[in-house]
Formats: C-alpha cells, sequence, structure tokens
C-alpha cells in the first residue's frame, strides 16, 4: 500500500495527462458533456483507489479502460437501455485547431465552414455506426489504442478488433461517399 503522498504523486504521473483522452471517450459513450464529466469524475476516483495495484505498462489505455466501464455503469443506472445518445466532435475540433495553427495563420470565413460541414458530416456518419463499431473505431482512430489494447479493453479476440474496425470504416466510407 502506498503512502497518501506516494498515491497522489503516482495518480498526478499516471492519469492526469490523460484527462483529456478520458473525457473524450466518455462524451463518445455518453452522448453528453456533462453526463462524460460526471463518468471521467467516477472513473478518477476508481483510478486513486486502485493507483496502488497499477502495474505499469500503457498508462493510457489503463485509464481508459476504467472509464470505459465507468461509462457503461453509469448507463445502465441513468438512462434505459434503449437510450444511449453518441458524443460529437468537439475533441477532435479542438485537436484539429491546435496542430494546423502552425498550419494556417488565419483561415477564411469558407474554410471554417468547409470543415464545420465535413466535422458534421463524419459526426453524423459515426453516430450511425452501430456501438460495437462505433466503440473500436473510436478507440482506435480517435483515441489511437493498439490493437491489442481494445482486445484487452473489449475483452475480444484481435480477429474481431480487425472486422470491426475494418466494417466500421467501410461503413463511414459508403455514407461520406454518399453524403457527396
Amino acid at each position: 500500500m502506498l503512502s497518501v503522498t506516494a498515491q497522489t504523486e503516482r495518480f498526478n504521473q499516471v492519469v492526469l495527462p490523460h484527462l483529456g483522452d478520458a473525457l473524450a471517450l466518455a462524451r463518445w459513450l455518453t452522448g453528453s458533456a456533462a453526463d462524460a464529466e460526471d463518468v471521467v469524475q467516477d472513473a478518477c476516483i476508481k483510478a486513486y483507489a486502485g493507483i496502488s495495484g497499477y502495474a505499469g505498462g500503457n498508462a493510457r489505455a489503463w485509464l481508459l479502460t476504467i472509464v470505459r466501464n465507468a461509462s457503461y455503469s453509469w448507463l445502465a443506472r441513468n438512462r434505459p437501455r434503449g437510450v444511449v445518445a453518441v458524443g460529437d466532435l468537439n475533441d477532435l475540433d479542438d485537436v484539429s485547431t491546435a496542430q494546423g495553427a502552425g498550419l494556417l495563420s488565419s483561415p477564411s470565413q469558407e474554410t471554417d465552414l468547409i470543415a464545420k460541414a465535413d466535422t458534421q458530416a463524419l459526426e453524423a456518419a459515426i453516430a450511425a455506426l452501430a456501438e460495437p463499431f462505433r466503440e473500436t473505431l473510436v478507440l482506435r482512430d480517435i483515441n489511437g489504442l493498439s490493437y491489442r489494447e481494445i482486445s484487452a479493453m473489449l475483452d475480444v479476440p484481435i480477429g474481431t478488433v480487425m472486422s470491426r474496425l475494418a466494417r466500421a470504416r467501410a461503413q463511414l466510407t459508403a455514407d461520406l461517399g454518399r453524403a457527396q
């Protein structure tokens, strides 16, 4: 058992750098920024309580697993089974804006409108995916987890992760192709 000071330091090193990713995943799973904040708060409490059991490895995957489990527990307690909304791409917009800031010093209004339309189309296409495909796509393409990490997180074989991801991407391609 770690001392309170050591536990807090380890929590700060392991969990805090990945809170943005945790919030983004919770938003995708709950469909609401406010609900996601509640889920991440609950996940942080669980992560703090279990930080002494963290054995090293990918801290981000460890935290996202806790967030995923906390999200589904929260959804089971707070929403009827048939009503599950999906998140938005605001977190991706923030990342894109930050990355693109160095490339475009002052984007035009037209560029902004095109980017917003593209984001809305992508958001709608992701929202239309079945939950297992959406979850796998978000974990891989948005959160950047490896196939192995996703496999362990979802408790499915790597082949299933690969299949779900391929089907999700194919569906997105088809949906976005039809939209144009």
